[in-house]
């Protein structure tokens, strides 16, 4: 898919912002990687005790697991990057069902990281707008995620024309307990 342009507005200086997804390939791997782990130590220390997302990084964020993702026909993992840089990562999953709706017509975006130094430019809103264009020529009627009952995460997919579903729970193994209330959230297209 190609450059995908979108006017934001920013300081009260309108800005032309370009995000555009790669691939991840066996070359790339070790980038995805590191931004991964980069990205998700940023904004998701506070989830473990002492501050401490090895479990989470050791079935997320190493070559074995990885690979293995990229051999899955389901599923997807993208470089986020502008013309200059890389600005996160993202991996979709194509068909997965959610309650009353069938795989073949919801798409899972499972994980979202953007670097911290790229949050609140704009930067979000383009990539969940390149989502949607892919989700609709794939058919999809609905786009689905997880996120934190508490955070800025939650306004900002509400502001991005997500609604609450249902609650869930983070269910990765050793993350703190107050820290597991999770929703469902989800965006008809």
């Amino acid at each position: 898919m190609g450059t995908f342009l979108r006017p934001r507005r920013w300081r009260k200086t309108l800005i032309l912002v370009q995000v555009h997804l790669e691939s991840v390939t066996s070359d790339s791997v070790d980038i995805y990687i590191k931004v991964g782990e980069k990205s998700y130590r940023q904004h998701y220390l506070h989830l473990w005790p002492n501050e401490d997302p090895t479990n989470y990084i050791s079935t997320s964020f190493t070559r074995d697991v990885v690979s293995e993702e990229l051999k899955d026909s389901n599923m997807e993992n993208f470089l986020v990057k502008t013309d200059e840089d890389i600005v996160g990562i993202l991996k979709l999953i194509w068909d997965k069902a959610l309650d009353e709706y069938s795989a073949e017509k919801s798409l899972l975006v499972e994980k979202v990281y953007l670097l911290n130094e790229y949050s609140g430019k704009g930067y979000g809103a383009q990539l969940f707008d390149l989502i949607e264009v892919y989700a609709k020529k794939l058919g999809k009627t609905l786009i689905w995620l997880d996120t934190m009952q508490k955070g800025a995460q939650l306004n900002f997919y509400q502001k991005n024309g997500y609604e609450i579903k249902r609650a869930s729970l983070l269910t990765l193994p050793g993350a703190k307990e107050e820290e597991r209330p999770m929703w469902i959230m989800t965006k008809k297209i």
